[in-house]
């Protein structure tokens, strides 16, 4: 490299011919504009390059659950209403919170890859399997007694009885999430990310065509499904371990005594990041329910869910996002690059904004339009028209909120945002929407903008920190966190090298 790319001088020049990579020192300060355009192309080039595969990887995976729907659906409607309640109710509870616990990953991973103690990353991924593989025994019970569960929750018997026994018919898939997840981790955090769009890209074709021989040709009906579903989801998480063991020696020395060191703080770390992570979740879920006993609910819950259902795609380009920045902020962290962080921050959060604008300008402009998308009904069409505006000022926020929760997994911050989350959600947001709904009579329209509020609160507080962040310190902790959760001499048991 030139001595412009090792960063002899003071200060940033003009972009040169060449693709220019910081690797050994620390980004220079901003001083011009072009100093500024020269480090969002850098930045631009990082970001993207992970949180594309990662987008990708997530759309294949929502499409293996929608097309498992799309089958049962196939089926009758009884067996499509209780597959879909049992993915989104059961087995979506089980997914948020092993990925919230797996998002420790997203911390000491990352911090260790930038601090080039990359040996230590397997130990890592095979504590967090052996937490998450025990987590899946505590979660058991949802599965086992989910036909009671969504009883409680005002479900139809039959539908209830249903979606329970499928859900004990996908208690396998629950546990190859405990490997699924950490491998997911590991490779993310060394940006080796493209084999996870391959994988997932593999699992959801694979997928259509078991769900069509189990269920079209062999007519076994939801329980087709099940398997289908079980034996995809262990495929994702049989590719990417064997990825993880043949092809990423530096990070894989075999398995060793140390994953079992510290184990307590590892878990109280998992926790955090699974509170984080599942309190955005059940907030959403509330918001369907609080709905739901609304005057009109047939009108209300379908509007909303239509809305939901186009967030929801926007929000899979921010969870990539999401992941990305955690991967950076992590990485530049544990390579002592304060201000590397603070910059990574600042350019993917002006990025999602300028994204968030422009789909908030796209729903706002069609209106009147886009739930033909869903449905035929002229009320309900017009019911999601009347809330396109909060619609437009949802996936605004919801622009710049994944990516400071990444920065804080990234962080290490979890347990910070995890009270932050409780306060803003459940204090404000739930009450306050709940006020507006039901006792002012705004309906659907004041739950949501109750849900708005909380956001935004969360996000202003959010913000407020990030600015006043000091990443020299930020630095420090990420150094006392690897050596407190590595040091050592990594034993080895057996190299599978």
């Amino acid at each position: 490299m030139d001595g412009v790319s090792r960063l002899e001088t003071a200060e940033l020049h003009h972009a040169p011919t060449t693709r220019i990579e910081f690797h050994e020192e620390d980004y220079p300060p901003v001083h011009n504009f072009q100093d500024a355009k020269y480090l969002c192309f850098i930045e631009s080039n990082k970001l993207w390059s992970i949180a594309g595969p990662i987008a990708f990887n997530i759309l294949c995976n929502y499409g293996i659950n929608s097309f498992t729907n799309i089958f049962a659906g196939h089926i009758g409607d009884v067996e499509l209403s209780s597959v879909a309640i049992s993915l989104s109710v059961i087995a979506n509870f089980s997914f948020g919170f092993m990925l919230g616990m797996a998002s420790a990953l997203e911390t000491l991973c990352g911090q260790a890859f930038g601090a080039g103690q990359t040996e230590l990353l397997g130990v890592y991924m095979q504590r967090s399997c052996i937490i998450l593989f025990v987590t899946c025994f505590f979660l058991l019970p949802l599965y086992i007694f989910a036909t009671p569960i969504l009883k409680l929750l005002g479900q139809r018997d039959d539908i209830a009885e249903l979606a329970g026994t499928f859900s004990i018919q996908v208690i396998p898939q629950m546990f190859s999430l405990a490997f699924n997840f950490p491998s997911q981790k590991f490779l993310q955090a060394q940006s080796k990310v493209a084999i996870l769009a391959w994988i997932g890209l593999a699992a959801l074709l694979i997928h259509i065509g078991i769900l069509f021989l189990f269920v079209t040709v062999f007519n076994l009906g939801t329980a087709g499904a099940a398997l289908a579903y079980n034996i995809s989801a262990w495929g994702i998480s049989i590719g990417q371990m064997i990825y993880v063991v043949r092809c990423c020696k530096d990070g894989w020395k075999g398995l060793s005594w140390l994953a079992f060191k510290d184990m307590w703080g590892f878990v109280r770390l998992s926790i955090a990041s699974a509170v984080m992570l599942c309190l955005e979740i059940w907030y959403f879920m509330t918001i369907i329910v609080l709905t739901g006993h609304l005057d009109d609910p047939v009108i209300a819950v379908g509007s909303l869910s239509i809305c939901m259902n186009i967030n929801g795609w926007e929000g899979m380009l921010f969870l990539g996002i999401n992941a990305a920045i955690s991967v950076r902020v992590s990485n530049e962290l544990g390579s002592a690059h304060p201000r590397a962080a603070k910059y990574s921050v600042i350019v993917t959060v002006v990025q999602s904004l300028f994204i968030g604008i422009f789909c908030a300008i796209l729903i706002l402009a069609t209106k009147d339009d886009f739930a033909v998308i869903f449905t035929d009904s002229q009320a309900m069409r017009k019911a999601v028209a009347d809330l396109a505006h909060l619609l437009g000022i949802t996936m605004l926020l919801n622009s710049v909120q994944p990516v400071i929760s990444g920065v804080a997994v990234g962080g290490g911050w979890q347990a910070l945002v995890a009270y932050i989350n409780l306060f803003c959600y459940y204090i404000v947001g739930l009450p306050f929407g709940f006020l507006l709904g039901y006792k002012l009579k705004y309906g659907v329209q004041g739950i949501w903008i109750g849900m708005i509020c909380g956001t935004f609160l969360q996000t202003l507080i959010l913000l407020y920190i990030i600015y006043t962040t000091n990443w020299n310190k930020e630095v420090e902790q990420a150094s006392e966190r690897m050596r407190k959760w590595g040091a050592g001499r990594t034993e080895v048991l057996s190299n599978t090298t």
